[in-house]
C-alpha cells in the first residue's frame, strides 16, 4: 500500500480513524469468537456422533447374540437395521470430518485472536496520541493484509455459531471485565485498588 505522508495529523484524522479502527476491531472480535463456537459445536456434534456409534454397535452386537442363542428372527431383524444405520453412520462421518473441521476453526480462532489484540493496541496507541497518523495508518494497513491471509485460509462460519458467539459476547461479556476481576489476575503492587488505598 502506498505511504500515508499527505495526509494531515489533525483531530479530525484521528477521529477518522479511531472510527475505523473501532469497527474493524469489532468485526474481528465477532469473527473470533464466532470460530471459536464453531469449533465448539463441530466438537460436540463429533462427541454425539462417537456415542451413537458405540451405543448402536453395542446393540447391533446383542441382537447378533441373541439369534445365535435362539432368541427368535426379532433380533436378527433388529440387528440388521441398527447395523445399516450404523454403517450410514460410518459413510457419514468418512466424508464429513468433524473433528478435523473444528482444528480448522481452533486455528482461524487462534490468528484472529492475535490481530484482535493488534487492533485493540492499536486503538490505545491512537488515543495516546504518541504515534503520528502516518505510523498508524501503516499498522492499520499491516492489519488489514493479515487479516485478509487470515479470512482466506479460514473455513466458513454458520449461524449457529454467529448466533452462540453473539450470546457470548453481549449476554454472558465474555470479553469483559470489572476492575476487581483485573485486580485478582495481578500482584498487588499492579491493582487498582492498592493505587486507591
Amino acid at each position: 500500500m502506498e505511504p500515508h505522508s499527505q495526509t494531515e495529523d489533525s483531530p479530525h484524522s484521528r477521529a477518522v480513524l479511531e472510527a475505523q479502527l473501532r469497527e474493524c476491531f469489532g468485526r474481528v472480535v465477532y469473527s473470533h469468537k464466532t470460530h471459536e463456537k464453531c469449533a465448539d459445536i463441530l466438537l460436540a456434534r463429533l462427541n454425539r456422533i462417537k456415542v451413537t456409534q458405540i451405543v448402536l454397535a453395542a446393540l447391533t452386537t446383542g441382537g447378533f447374540l441373541a439369534t445365535v442363542f435362539g432368541a427368535g428372527k426379532a433380533p436378527t431383524v433388529i440387528g440388521a437395521c441398527l447395523s445399516t444405520a450404523l454403517l450410514a453412520l460410518n459413510a457419514y462421518t468418512k466424508n464429513f470430518d468433524h473433528g478435523e473441521l473444528a482444528q480448522k476453526h481452533k486455528q482461524a480462532a487462534s490468528e484472529l485472536w492475535l490481530i484482535r489484540e493488534k487492533y485493540f493496541s492499536l486503538l490505545t496507541d491512537l488515543a495516546m496520541g504518541e504515534k503520528p497518523i502516518e505510523a498508524l495508518q501503516t499498522e492499520r494497513d499491516q492489519l488489514l493484509q493479515d487479516l485478509h491471509t487470515a479470512y482466506a485460509s479460514s473455513p466458513p462460519t454458520n449461524s449457529d455459531a454467529y448466533a452462540e458467539a453473539q450470546k457470548a459476547l453481549k449476554y454472558r461479556e465474555d470479553l469483559t471485565f470489572t476492575d476487581g476481576e483485573i485486580d485478582a489476575f495481578l500482584p498487588k503492587p499492579l491493582r487498582r485498588d492498592s493505587v486507591k488505598g
